[in-house]
């Protein structure tokens, strides 16, 4: 019986230790969250090149002219065609499944193509460029903040006040001083507004007038900061 007394004691100091492990004497730990909002600096357009051919010769050739109309429109939208970006390149046989033998009867060639342009104006030029192209399919727009360091730092700034000021608070009641931060962790999260672009036509707008999203600006994006800190109290 001593013996079982004595081993669920030890059991339970050990889960003491356990549970306040990494606990710092006369200290206050607190959480909190931050967030900072910025224009974003960078359109994200995609779209997929898309050939099929009887032969996969036939269909690579395709898929290469069509690669070449693709550059061509950029330059006249005052675009450089090194800014796109090619991805998932895919070559496969298309069968004709009503037949019993399962023959191949065309072969597919696809590309993703990724256009990141930082001056916004160029934005419906480059998609009613691509809009004309049969064999462009898919196209789609999203906003992106490639400076996101400095969005970063502000949301951790702004976590960090609002975790001091808490910690203050607490200190106060308390009958103590706050002192020094002893330790935190932060961890952030970028909240992406997505827009989807569809397949245009040309727009005569001296007819039509001012387009739409003439004059509004772009979704703003937020990036989030949580900050768990630990003060000393004095």
């Amino acid at each position: 019986m001593k013996l079982a007394i004595a081993l669920l004691f030890m059991i339970s100091l050990a889960a003491f230790a356990q549970e306040n492990r990494g606990f710092l004497p006369n200290s206050v730990s607190v959480g909190a969250d931050g967030d900072f909002e910025s224009a974003p600096d960078t359109a994200v357009i995609t779209c997929m090149i898309s050939a099929q051919e009887n032969t996969s010769q036939a269909a690579f050739e395709s898929a290469s002219r069509l690669a070449e109309q693709l550059r061509q429109a950029l330059r006249n939208a005052g675009v450089d065609p090194a800014t796109a970006e090619l991805s998932r390149y895919s070559l496969y046989p298309v069968f004709d499944y009503k037949n019993p033998k399962q023959k191949a009867i065309a072969y597919r060639v696809g590309t993703s193509v990724t256009i990141k342009l930082k001056d916004f104006a160029k934005i419906a030029p480059v998609t009613e460029s691509l809009a004309t192209l049969n064999g462009i399919t898919g196209q789609n727009m999203t906003y992106d903040l490639e400076a996101i360091d400095a969005a970063k730092q502000k949301a951790i700034g702004k976590a960090y006040e609002r975790a001091r000021m808490y910690a203050e608070t607490l200190a106060k009641v308390s009958g103590k001083q706050l002192g020094g931060l002893l330790s935190a962790a932060v961890d952030t999260q970028l909240i992406m507004p997505a827009m989807a672009y569809a397949r245009t036509m040309a727009i005569d707008t001296a007819v039509a007038g001012k387009a739409p999203t003439e004059d509004f600006g772009a979704s703003k994006i937020k990036v989030t900061a949580h900050i768990n800190g630990v003060f000393g109290l004095q």
